[in-house]
């Protein structure tokens, strides 16, 4: 059976109902994760197909989950794909030096959710077979 659980580093409820709107119908479960520790420590215990972080959230301290999930050997074969503010360069800059496997702007993730998170996922799986 293939892994279609989801961990979602977000506060954004707005952005979390969208995620959910687009993945439950498709048999994804979700797992909320609030703070970069949550994130951190889901990880590891579920070991998602995939991570979904949003870079402009506050109470996240997104930079700290990515960093947590790339620098611990339980997590880091786990793609993460990340959105943000287009205009924020630096943030993808370094969301990109952190590891993540996708970055996009807020607008491509809401018109792409679903496609979005299968891409991560293929790209997850050719990295660890």
């Amino acid at each position: 059976m293939d892994n279609k659980t989801i961990l979602v580093g977000v506060n954004d409820v707005f952005f979390y109902t969208k995620l959910r709107d687009a993945l439950k119908p498709h048999g994804y479960t979700l797992e909320k994760a609030r703070t970069h520790g949550e994130v951190a420590d889901k990880a590891v215990a579920l070991h998602p197909a995939a991570v979904v972080l949003n870079l402009n959230d506050e109470g996240l301290d997104t930079f700290k989950a990515l960093e947590a999930l790339k620098g611990d050997a339980r997590s880091k074969s786990i793609p993460v794909l990340a959105f943000a503010n287009h205009e924020e360069v630096d943030n993808w800059k370094r969301a990109q030096q952190l590891g993540v496997t996708k970055i996009v702007s807020r607008n491509e993730f809401s018109s792409r959710t679903l496609q979005l998170v299968q891409e991560v996922m293929q790209t997850g799986r050719a990295h660890s077979a």
